[in-house]
């Protein structure tokens, strides 16, 4: 009896030892997860669906996928569909499903991810300027909380240069934008400093939402040689309101990027709201697979902008642009 005790704590013991030794060659040990094999679930919330935002929804999802593996992310994507009270909804569902990480896309969204939690990485995408977007003063390039991302921030002393440039007899241009979108008061202010600069007279045009629109528009219109729109998704969402009125009165509508243009202006200097989509999905892997700290990660922005414009409405309207502006494909 004892010899066969002794021969089944040896045959244990051998197989304990090979088990160990096979462990030791696969180079990890049995209880160990592979960082390959981590499972992660990132919530998307996008302000609404328009031509911009569902672009940077693309490029995020692309670089995750490509970075982390398309078989170990699952991603829940929502819309707020253009309304703040969404936006909560969407997020604090998140929270409660305890995603890995939540995607926030437009400054509205990014605003509600960072009411809704203070521990789950907020990636953002589509924003202008984040200090202004969280209320940070001396703004500095890194949030200094859990949120972090890619700006959608237009070089706005050149787009002014640029109504200059395409139309030099402009006197006065109005500025159209969202009075719901902090950003987009940033840019409206920021470029009547450069406006001003270049002798152009500036006047804000904001509208509460799209009801107001057709008004305002038509007011900014009869009162302006030129309107300018800056990088605002509400405009971004209505832009035949403003071609309807803008165009049979042949005032040329300037805009902070291209979706715009493509739906009621003659020229922009865009950027790729695709390649900051992909870049803030970087950013998402390089959190979630190498655990680095949303708060000490510096905001990015657009590597290249390119000078666009509007074949069509130019034509309609006889301006002609510079050779090295690109044609916007409007039948996509």
């Amino acid at each position: 009896m004892k010899k066969s005790v002794k021969r089944l704590i040896a045959i244990c013991l051998a197989v304990i030892t090979i088990s160990a030794c096979f462990a030791a060659c696969s180079g990890k040990e049995p209880s160990e997860n592979n960082s390959s094999d981590k499972k992660y679930t990132i919530g998307i919330a996008q302000w609404e669906a328009h031509e911009a935002l569902d672009a940077a929804t693309e490029g995020f999802k692309a670089a995750v996928t490509e970075k982390l593996g398309a078989e170990n992310v699952a991603f829940e994507y929502n819309t707020a569909q253009g309304e703040t009270t969404n936006c909560s909804t969407i997020v604090n569902r998140y929270v409660s499903n305890k995603v890995n990480l939540i995607m926030a896309n437009a400054t509205p969204v990014v605003q509600a991810a960072f009411a809704a939690t203070k521990n789950i990485p907020v990636v953002g995408t589509s924003v202008t300027e984040y200090g202004v977007a969280l209320g940070i003063d001396n703004f500095t390039g890194k949030t200094g909380v859990n949120v972090t991302g890619t700006s959608d921030l237009a070089p706005l002393k050149d787009q002014a240069a640029m109504i200059k440039e395409i139309c030099p007899e402009t006197k006065t241009v109005g500025i159209v934008y969202c009075s719901a979108e902090p950003n987009s008061k940033y840019q409206a202010t920021e470029v009547s400093k450069y406006l001003k600069d270049l002798g152009i007279t500036a006047t804000e045009y904001p509208f509460a939402d799209s009801n107001e629109l057709q008004s305002i528009v038509s007011k900014a219109v009869a009162d302006n040689d030129a309107l300018y729109v800056p990088t605002d998704n509400t405009a971004a969402k209505n832009t035949g309101i403003i071609d309807a009125v803008a165009r049979p009165a042949k005032k040329p509508v300037f805009a902070g990027e291209e979706g715009i243009v493509k739906g009621c202006g003659i020229v922009t200097l865009t950027i790729s709201y695709y390649d900051i989509g992909y870049a803030a999905g970087e950013m998402a892997a390089q959190i979630l697979a190498e655990g680095k700290n949303p708060a000490e990660m510096e905001i990015g922005y657009a590597p290249k902008f390119t000078k666009k414009y509007n074949a069509e409405i130019c034509k309609e309207l006889g301006i002609t642009v510079p050779e090295d502006y690109v044609a916007i494909d409007t039948a996509q």
